[in-house]
């Protein structure tokens, strides 16, 4: 069986089970306006679904507005404050970690939540992505009394609230090899992957109301990588057990959407 037939099979396994498959799309480290940005925006466009765009406060450059105004299917979340990694020497890079009081890091990452919200208005929800997909839980601790409804690491959720008050979602599906030549590591791996979370899903290996995450970086994709995006979300989205969410959906409890059917 090939890969794309193993997803097949797994969607019709929802189907058979008479559930519906949910799956969400995240791009991270989104500063401004780029070939590769508008290339990622038209995939999503084809095929109706959303994109949850994680921006870089302090990297913020005026023509991401812009580029996204007319763009009714993104929503912008807040990827940390400017990347930085302040992680001791030879430990995991981290930006919101211990090294620093968690109150500092609070109001340091509050400023750029004020940054994007002046920026994007009200297609920015207030969900943190933390940079490498880590956060200290003190810092998590005190995102829902800034106004955090939102948090997104990597990784299945043990917990559907990551504190009271702050959702948890996150991206299950790396299309990168980033320990290695941060290249694509190729369509067979990648839909494995996706498959391993939905069956594990579906299972109740992790908790099955968690959508499955498909994590992009547009400014790092290669040239491999763009067409198994595209024939994944078309492949997803041709499949009736299948639905992809707004990240309002997710992460704040509005309503999700559909994929527009292929002709």
């Amino acid at each position: 069986m090939s890969a794309w037939n193993g997803l097949e099979h797994e969607l019709d396994a929802w189907r058979n089970a008479g559930r519906t498959a949910t799956f969400w799309l995240r791009d991270d480290d989104a500063c401004g306006d780029s070939d590769a940005l508008q290339r990622l925006l038209r995939i999503a466009d084809d095929h109706a679904v959303p994109l949850a765009l994680a921006v870089i406060p302090a990297a913020l450059q005026p023509d991401l507005a812009a580029a996204t105004a007319s763009r009714a299917g993104v929503t912008v979340l807040q990827h940390g404050y400017a990347h930085l990694n302040h992680a001791a020497p030879g430990a995991r890079a981290c930006e919101l970690g211990a090294e620093r009081a968690p109150a500092a890091v609070v109001q340091e990452i509050v400023a750029g939540c004020a940054r994007l919200a002046d920026a994007f208005g009200g297609r920015f929800l207030p969900a943190l992505v933390p940079p490498w997909n880590r956060i200290d839980d003190g810092v998590v601790a005190q995102l829902p009394g800034a106004g955090y409804r939102g948090l997104s690491t990597f990784g299945a959720r043990s917990a559907a609230h990551a504190a009271p008050g702050l959702v948890q979602c996150n991206a299950h599906v790396d299309p990168i090899a980033w320990r290695r030549d941060r290249a694509f590591i190729g369509a067979d791996k990648a839909i494995e992957r996706t498959v391993a979370h939905l069956r594990a899903r579906r299972e109740g290996g992790v908790d099955a109301l968690e959508p499955t995450g498909i994590l992009t970086h547009h400014l790092a994709f290669d040239a491999p990588a763009w067409p198994f995006l595209d024939e994944l979300l078309a492949r997803i989205c041709a499949h009736g057990a299948a639905t992809w969410l707004r990240a309002h959906a997710i992460l704040a409890g509005a309503a999700g959407v559909t994929c527009a059917r292929s002709a």
